[in-house]
């Protein structure tokens, strides 16, 4: 049982008793599944998918500025603004995808370091672990890791993947505030992020 399990859960647990695996390589393994529920009863199909693990930084340079990229999410078929993230690679994972775990908290942090020099340009020496949650619980197994990184300055230019096309800009919290309340802010584990940050500063 997980530390966040109570025993009476029990009576709400599902059994899986068959899975399908619809599309798996490198990227996702999306699957197929059957559950038998503690009644006895079984529904079909439940659709979840497995992705990697990935990090958020809610990033600030030495005057105070957020550092955000505009980039397009096909999802939605929009460019939005959000926080520099990326996913963790086998490079920076030794044990693969364990949750809040403190060994799954320092990949993501590699992770996160890489992902700002690569998307940004800027390093930080002051990281904070903010939050490590299920990505959405609901229909995946992915943790999404958010780190804060303070005073970042610019050292290098963009390191960018070949699929990436993404362009950096600064905000101030007001204006961060400002997208978030009126929705311009898109990304809901961003948004959670930006709260995060935010109580953490008063």
């Amino acid at each position: 049982m997980s530390k966040n399990q109570q025993p009476e859960d029990q009576a709400l647990t599902w059994e899986e008793v068959s899975l399908e695996h619809l599309v798996q390589d490198e990227w996702i393994d999306f699957r197929r599944s059957a559950y038998r529920f503690p009644d006895g009863r079984v529904f079909q199909p439940y659709y979840s998918f497995t992705r990697r693990d990935y990090a958020v930084i809610v990033a600030t340079d030495e005057e105070g500025n957020y550092i955000c990229v505009r980039q397009f999410r096909h999802g939605i078929r929009q460019v939005t603004t959000e926080f520099p993230a990326g996913g963790i690679e086998k490079k920076d994972s030794a044990t693969g995808s364990g949750g809040c775990e403190a060994d799954a908290v320092q990949e993501a942090l590699s992770a996160a370091r890489r992902e700002l020099r690569e998307e940004t340009g800027y390093e930080s020496d002051e990281w904070e672990h903010l939050i490590s949650i299920p990505a959405n619980a609901t229909i995946s197994d992915n943790y999404a890791h958010v780190f804060r990184a303070r005073n970042c300055r610019l050292t290098s230019p963009q390191h960018l993947d070949e699929m990436e096309l993404l362009r950096v800009k600064k905000h101030t919290a007001a204006e961060i505030e400002a997208m978030v309340s009126s929705g311009g802010f898109q990304q809901a584990v961003h948004v959670m992020a930006w709260l995060l940050a935010k109580e953490r500063e008063t």
